[in-house]
């Protein structure tokens, strides 16, 4: 197992506040952060302050429960890719889901430099609706 992929896990694998801390910890101050068309949160975000508040606060004060579960992980150099499940029950419609996902990271110098969300929007608006 690589420093990349210890990395990456340590940002998934704890409490969600353990997990919240130990990712901005490893996000490089120019990160590009980009949530997938037709998720709620779509777009390209640049900068931890810039993620925090257009996706994490968002996730947190908009659903409950909300846990992105990974099972596997695959490392390729300065790539890891992340594969699992987004759940949760959004406040707005009490309409539970669940959605498979993929993030796609790349470090340099420990530090997330870009992350791409791939992830079935479907699922995920049909909890929205």
């Amino acid at each position: 197992m690589g420093r990349n992929l210890d990395i990456i896990r340590a940002t998934y694998e704890g409490s969600s506040e353990d997990n919240g801390r130990n990712l901005l910890t490893v996000l490089a101050q120019d990160v590009e952060w980009t949530e997938t068309e037709g998720f709620p949160y779509a777009g390209a975000y640049v900068g931890p302050q810039a993620i925090v508040e257009g996706v994490f606060k968002r996730l947190g004060s908009e659903w409950t429960g909300y846990r992105a579960e990974v099972h596997t992980y695959l490392e390729d150099g300065d790539q890891v890719a992340a594969f699992g499940g987004y759940s949760g029950t959004n406040n707005a419609t009490g309409k539970s889901m669940q959605a498979p996902f993929a993030h796609l990271y790349r470090l340099e110098d420990g530090k997330i430099v870009r992350m791409q969300q791939y992830v079935d929007t479907v699922l995920v608006a049909r909890a929205l609706g």
